[in-house]
């Protein structure tokens, strides 16, 4: 009857640790998945923000020998062009400059959505026209965002 005891006890004490490491998250793999957002070598994500309604609010830096006209951008999942945010006078941003936008991210052909802590992988995808030479570009970042 001793033996049983002693590892009733034991099984209860583990139970109960495992659960309480469980209730605060420990086994979600999501719990320590850290926000990135990658553009190319002449952008530069500062800061970004997704809330549960698919808002992002990032702010983009730009390091060319331009500045630039930022005509068009997105947030999906599915780096396509589809939902993109136009603007009809054009976002001017001087060189070294920074910018912050607010738009809605998507996953495929509807508006994201998500409890927060959960996490958002897409691609914002931004069209740009360089002022000098006047040639339209597009540069696209790749995002792991934890909503917030």
């Amino acid at each position: 009857m001793e033996y049983l005891m002693t590892y009733g006890w034991a099984i209860l004490i583990i139970s109960v640790v495992l659960s309480a490491l469980y209730m605060m998250g420990l086994f979600n793999p999501a719990t320590f998945v850290n926000s990135q957002c990658i553009f190319p070598a002449q952008f530069s994500c500062i800061n970004s923000y997704l809330s549960p309604n698919g808002q992002l609010s990032v702010n983009i830096e730009q390091a060319l020998s331009a500045p630039i006209n930022v005509t068009a951008i997105g947030c999906n999942t599915n780096a396509t062009t589809s939902e993109m945010k136009t603007y009809a006078s054009a976002i001017y941003i001087p060189i070294g400059s920074n910018y912050t936008f607010s738009l809605w991210c998507w996953a495929g052909n509807s508006n994201y959505t998500a409890s927060p802590g959960s996490v958002y992988h897409g691609y914002i995808i931004m069209n740009y026209t360089d002022i000098q030479s006047g040639f339209p570009h597009t540069a696209i970042a790749s995002l792991l965002q934890k909503v917030t």
